[in-house]
C-alpha cells in the first residue's frame, strides 16, 4: 500500500488505474486508501454530463476534451457504461469514441459498469472522481449512461452539469418536463445541423424564460455539432465562466460543504451497513430472530432490538 501510494503521489497512471481498480472492486484496504489520498483532493473542476442515449454525449466529450487540453489543462474522463450481464465490467463503448486520446498523458479515461445502480452512475464514481482529484487532474468530465426521467445522480457529484439534448428527442417542452431538466446549470442542444435545431433551442429558451432568474444563474442553451466542431469553444468558455460565476457568489463554498456532509453521511451509512451484516450473518443471528418473526414477533421492535445490540459492540 506505501508503495503504491507513493508511485500514486509521484503522477505514476499505472499507479492510479491500480487505485481505481480498489476503489471500484471494493479490494481490501479502500478505505485506508482512500483516507490518506482524499486530503489532495479539492481542486478539480467536476463536469457532469446526462442525457438520453443516442444524444451524442460521448462525441461532444470527446472534442470537449480536446478543447480542454489546448488549454494546457489535464482531464480525466469517467465514463458509466451499461454493465456487461456475463462479466458484470463495463461494455466499454464509450471509450471507443476517444481512441484518439490514447497517447495522450493528459488525458486519463476511465469507464465503470453500472452494476445494477439506478441514477445514470456507478456505485463507485464519487470515490473514483476523488482519485482522480487526489491524482491532479485539473477537469474530470463524467459521462452517466444514458438515462431517462428520473436519474439525476450526477449534480450530487459535479461543479457544473451538462444536460444534452438533440432536435431528434422530441420538443422543447417535453423535455423540459423530464425530471433531468430540473438538474441543468448548461443545456446543449447536440446535433444542431438536423432540421428543428433552432426550434428546439427557442422552446427550451422560452420554458426558462417563464421563470424569474433575478439574482440566480439562468441555465444558458447552447447549440453544438461535434461532426464538424461547432460550439464547442463556446461551450468551454461558458463552463468557465459558470466556474468564476460560482466563486464570487459563494456557491462553490456552499456545494463543497453539501458534499462534504453528503460524502460523511454516505460513508458512515456504508459502515453501519457493514457492521450490521457481519453482526447478523457471521454468527447466523438473523436466521435465529427470523424464526421468532415467524412465530409472530414484532419485526419493527425485533430489527430495533438487533441495532441496538450490534451497535453497543
Amino acid at each position: 500500500m506505501t508503495e503504491l501510494l507513493e508511485r500514486f503521489c509521484a503522477g505514476e497512471r499505472r499507479a492510479l488505474a491500480k487505485v481505481i481498480t480498489i476503489i471500484e472492486n471494493n479490494l481490501p484496504g479502500k478505505n485506508e486508501l482512500l483516507s490518506r489520498i482524499y486530503p489532495r483532493a479539492g481542486k478539480a473542476f467536476v463536469v457532469g454530463v446526462t442525457g438520453a442515449p443516442g444524444a451524442g454525449k460521448s462525441s461532444l466529450l470527446d472534442r470537449l476534451t480536446e478543447v480542454i487540453r489546448r488549454r494546457g489543462l489535464t482531464v480525466g474522463v469517467v465514463a458509466v457504461d451499461p454493465t456487461s450481464p456475463f462479466t458484470g465490467g463495463a461494455i466499454l463503448g464509450d471509450r471507443i469514441r476517444m481512441q484518439q486520446h490514447t497517447m495522450d498523458k493528459g488525458v486519463f479515461v476511465r469507464s465503470l459498469a453500472t452494476r445494477g445502480s439506478l441514477g445514470g452512475l456507478a456505485r463507485s464514481a464519487k470515490e473514483v472522481i476523488t482519485a482522480l482529484d487526489a491524482f491532479g487532474i485539473d477537469v474530470i468530465l463524467v459521462e452517466t449512461v444514458g438515462v431517462g426521467q428520473s436519474e439525476v445522480d450526477i449534480m450530487k457529484i459535479s461543479n457544473a452539469t451538462l444536460v444534452v439534448l438533440t432536435p431528434a428527442g422530441g420538443d422543447g417542452v417535453q423535455a423540459i418536463k423530464a425530471g433531468i431538466m430540473e438538474i441543468a446549470d448548461i443545456f446543449v442542444v447536440n446535433k444542431c445541423d438536423l432540421p428543428n435545431a433552432e426550434k428546439t433551442v427557442r422552446e427550451i429558451n422560452g420554458m426558462l424564460d417563464m421563470d424569474n432568474w433575478a439574482g440566480v444563474w439562468r441555465p444558458p442553451v447552447l447549440a453544438t455539432n461535434t461532426l464538424v466542431n461547432t460550439g464547442i469553444d463556446k461551450l468551454w468558455q461558458t463552463l468557465e465562466y459558470f466556474r468564476e460565476y460560482q466563486k464570487s457568489t459563494g456557491l462553490m463554498a456552499e456545494a463543497r460543504k453539501a458534499k462534504l456532509r453528503s460524502d460523511l453521511l454516505e460513508i458512515l451509512e456504508n459502515e453501519i451497513r457493514l457492521k450490521v451484516q457481519k453482526g447478523l450473518l457471521d454468527n447466523g443471528r438473523l436466521d435465529q430472530e427470523l424464526a421468532e418473526v415467524l412465530e409472530g414477533a414484532d419485526p419493527y421492535t425485533m430489527a430495533g432490538k438487533l441495532l441496538k445490540d450490534i451497535l453497543a459492540h
